[in-house]
C-alpha cells in the first residue's frame, strides 16, 4: 500500500509541476503575442505615414521645383526646342498592307 501511495504522490507532484510549467509557457506566449500585435500595429501606422509622405514628395509641383532648383532644368519652349531629322530615308510601307516600318 505504501508503494502505491508513493507512486500516486509522485504522479500528483509531476502533474502539478507540469501544470505550472504549462501555465508559465501559456503566459509567456500570450505576452509575446501581445508584443507582436503591438509591433504590427506600430509598423502599420508607420507604413501609412510613409505612404502619405511618399505621395506628398511626388506631387508635380514639388518635382518641378526640384528640377528647376537642383537640376537647373527649365520648361520647354519653341524657342529652345531642337528638332532632329535623319538624313537616311526609311522605306515607307503602304497603309493598305498594314505593315509598319
Amino acid at each position: 500500500m505504501t508503494r502505491l501511495s508513493i507512486v500516486l504522490l509522485a504522479a500528483v507532484m509531476f502533474s502539478a509541476l507540469y501544470l505550472v510549467r504549462v501555465q508559465y509557457d501559456s503566459r509567456r506566449l500570450f505576452t509575446e503575442l501581445d508584443r507582436a500585435t503591438a509591433e504590427a500595429r506600430r509598423l502599420d501606422v508607420e507604413h501609412s505615414r510613409l505612404e502619405v509622405e511618399k505621395r506628398a514628395e511626388a506631387t508635380s509641383l514639388r518635382v518641378e521645383k526640384l528640377a528647376k532648383d537642383k537640376l537647373a532644368m527649365r520648361t520647354v519652349t519653341p524657342a529652345i526646342t531642337e528638332y532632329v531629322t535623319s538624313s537616311v530615308a526609311l522605306p515607307v510601307a503602304s497603309a493598305s498592307q498594314g505593315v509598319r516600318p
